[in-house]
């Protein structure tokens, strides 16, 4: 089933094309990589889907309706999350605080506290925070605040989760551990749109790869497929 599909999807700054009639789909379950060099348009399009940029053409559905116009709480209430490249959390708080938040806020269903409470708990076991819980989010290391990041995405109870470089700035055995955390969260039956710069994760993780380049899209397939095309490589790459 498709479940985010986007036709004809452009945003222009002045004279640029940042997201020039970009057509893409989303299939229910699917690992979604979106590659392409510095200023391809990748965060772009991602803040098309997400509302935090209002498309100048083009349209956006999810699970077959308009989301184009859509304020981002709106859309993150229809069931779509996002990470971002610098992890925007709540820094004066604890590790706990940030994720209860999302659980109390994120959705559109009421909880209880002593039910967020206890969500916001077992999301910090799934991302393997528990035991730094109560730590200030602003004093944790890079590789757990993107994780704290996930767990405040997955407290909004998406269907769509995307991720915008989750492996930045992390080493080898970080790059690793946030690979399995990827995998874990599609056992758990929730599809992944992710941009990434880390290639071996790309090619491991995603079932297909969608390239950007000047904000067109240039290419599309299968790990093998891109890893062997000649125009991705030319543009990308590398030999």
């Amino acid at each position: 089933m498709q479940i985010l599909e986007g036709k004809n999807v452009t945003k222009h700054f002045g004279g640029l094309a940042a997201v020039h009639q970009v057509d893409f789909n989303i299939h229910q379950g699917e690992v979604v990589g979106l590659i392409g060099p510095n200023g391809a348009g990748k965060t772009t399009l991602f803040n098309l889907i997400s509302g935090s940029l209002p498309a100048t053409g083009g349209e956006i559905r999810y699970k077959g309706k308009k989301i184009t116009g859509l304020k981002p709480h709106q859309i993150c209430k229809k069931g779509i999350a996002r990470t971002f490249q610098s992890a925007k959390l709540f820094a004066g708080m604890s590790v706990f605080e940030n994720a209860l938040a999302a659980s109390l806020f994120g959705t559109k269903r009421v909880i209880s506290v002593p039910n967020a409470e206890k969500e916001a708990e077992e999301l910090l076991e799934f991302v393997e925070l528990s035991t730094v819980r109560e730590m200030l989010a602003k004093d944790l290391p890079i590789a757990d605040r993107k994780r704290i990041e996930v767990a405040r995405a997955l407290a909004t109870k998406p269907e769509l989760l995307m991720f915008d470089e989750v492996m930045a700035g992390l080493n080898p055995t970080e790059i690793a551990q946030a690979m399995e955390l990827i995998t874990k969260i599609q056992k758990k039956g929730i599809t992944i749109f992710m941009i990434e710069h880390v290639m071996k994760a790309i090619m491991n993780v995603c079932d297909r790869i969608i390239v950007l380049h000047h904000g067109s899209k240039i290419a599309e397939g299968t790990p093998g497929e891109i890893a062997t095309s000649r125009t991705v490589i030319e543009v990308y790459l590398g030999e």
